[in-house]
């Protein structure tokens, strides 16, 4: 996908979550950016690791700073306990106006995201990020168990009923968003 459609789709996710309410912090892009191109097979191109919160993609953070850099997304404060949320700025709408097409192409892939996803705190999008990383990485360990234990050892923050939660609630979007792929393909 060229970067240029790769940036309309970013920006139409954005936009979508900030229209159902999310502050659309880094974090909630990084989360729902990666549930996008990982599970609804949105191909942007970016490589995610497991880091600190969750998956997490360098690619993506510097691609949107470079957004902010052309005026694609601007910084907003918010007031504590909150960080700065990442809106659509001045010059987003060419971008958009430019990739209707992409932009309906991918639009219940971004749907599905934002309204299962974009309205989540950071600790839960971090369990279920993490578990859908896990369970993707450890495909053949489908055991609900052993991946709760796989969690909770990476991440003891996360005891192993709340580990034990996210795997479960994944298996289930998962099959869900194996469901809508189908139906849209």
């Amino acid at each position: 996908m060229d970067s240029l459609k790769r940036t309309a789709i970013i920006l139409e996710l954005i936009e979508r979550m900030k229209e159902q309410g999310s502050w659309c912090g880094e974090t909630h892009i990084q989360k729902c950016g990666y549930f996008l191109q990982e599970m609804m097979a949105v191909p942007m191109g970016f490589d995610f690791i497991l880091y600190k919160h969750g998956p997490f993609s360098f690619d993506l953070r510097d691609e949107l700073t470079a957004m902010r850099a052309d005026n694609l997304l601007e910084l907003h404060v918010r007031p504590y306990p909150y960080g700065p949320s990442l809106l659509p700025g001045a010059a987003a709408e060419i971008i958009m106006k430019s990739y209707p097409k992409t932009r309906a192409k991918y639009k219940s892939n971004i749907d599905f995201v934002v309204k299962t996803f974009a309205l989540k705190g950071v600790a839960e999008l971090e369990r279920l990020a993490t578990a859908f990383y896990v369970t993707r990485e450890h495909e053949e360990k489908q055991n609900v168990e052993w991946r709760a234990e796989y969690i909770h050892n990476l991440k003891p923050h996360i005891s192993l009923e709340e580990a034990r939660l996210a795997v479960e609630k994944i298996d289930s979007l998962r099959l869900e968003a194996e469901e809508l792929l189908k139906a849209v393909c």
